[in-house]
């Protein structure tokens, strides 16, 4: 068990490393030859450095570091982070900043086109693979990558939906600095961003599935093994067959949905699976780090149980 134990952190701690360097190249591919070039702003610190830079060379011609300032205005956020989110997801997000400073300072500036629709959209592309993948190993780009996180984490809503609002202030700076027209391609860029985000960061996108099988209660126990949710089994009678049988209806996320359709299989390869797409739930559902108490620990410690 130790040494199992051990392979998988290294494998863990190896895919986090290599989402961080995916980040550095796609995001400073991004702003180095998409959004700088076209003065289109990106989203967060990054657009905020970008702004920076710019208008001190416009207006006082001094040249600075963009990647430098990516990461001197992003060590506050860390402060908060590190508060909010823990040691752990900081240190990496902390990390993937590093990276992606370095890359922005190596890489020198392109154009790989003049049309600015094409650099505002491929742009926020490339910048929501980095932001999307990282959110989904645990960890972020830092900036408002790790206050959308945090306002996600409290109320459920998605995260690119936070970054659409927090944003905002990025769009009115390139507007009043730049060019409305600018602040239009920013908005394009940050949406195109933001739904990339949401696209790989599934976590806050639920579904409802029903699971009709002859073997509930073993299929259900395999379920309780591998997701931690709660689940509703009732009685059913197949149409055709007319034979006896039970549906357990269970409400998960995207990321566990791959778990599920597997710990159900592995005890009934004859089992009916239904999953839909959940719009909103009322109630009680375990966020992520209740579901990391749960499995440390075996049970929720808030969690009252009300006698009649």
């Amino acid at each position: 068990m130790p040494v199992k134990l051990a392979v998988n952190t290294y494998n863990d701690l190896g895919k986090k490393l290599f989402i961080i360097i995916v980040t550095g190249i796609t995001g400073s591919l991004g702003l180095n030859f998409f959004l700088n070039p076209g003065k289109i702003m990106s989203a967060g610190l990054n657009g905020l450095s970008q702004i920076i830079v710019a208008f001190a060379e416009q207006t006082f011609q001094i040249h600075l570091s963009m990647g430098l300032f990516i990461l001197l205005l992003n060590i506050p956020v860390f402060i908060a982070g590190f508060i909010r989110l823990g040691g752990t997801a900081t240190f990496f997000s902390f990390l993937n900043v590093i990276v992606l400073s370095l890359f922005t300072m190596i890489l020198p500036e392109g154009y790989v086109t003049n049309n600015l629709l094409l650099n505002a959209l491929v742009g926020g592309v490339l910048i929501g693979i980095g932001a999307g993948l990282s959110l989904k190993f645990g960890f972020t780009t830092g900036g408002m990558d790790i206050l959308s996180l945090i306002f996600s984490k409290i109320t459920g809503k998605t995260v690119g939906s936070y970054m659409m609002i927090l944003n905002g202030i990025i769009v009115l700076l390139a507007g009043l600095l730049f060019s409305w027209e600018s602040a239009l391609y920013t908005i394009i860029s940050i949406y195109a961003m933001s739904r990339v985000v949401d696209t790989i960061h599934t976590s806050h996108q639920k579904v409802t599935a029903y699971i009709t099988t002859r073997y509930a209660d073993e299929v259900g126990k395999n379920i309780s093994a591998h997701v931690f949710r709660g689940m509703t089994l009732f009685p059913s009678i197949g149409g055709y067959s007319g034979m006896n049988s039970q549906t357990i209806m269970i409400v998960i996320t995207r990321y566990e949905l791959y778990d599920l359709e597997q710990a159900v299989l592995e005890v009934d390869q004859n089992a009916f699976i239904n999953i839909v797409p959940t719009q909103s739930i009322v109630g009680r559902f375990a966020s992520d780090d209740e579901q990391r108490i749960f499995k440390a620990t075996g049970s929720f410690p808030e969690l009252k149980i009300h006698k009649r």
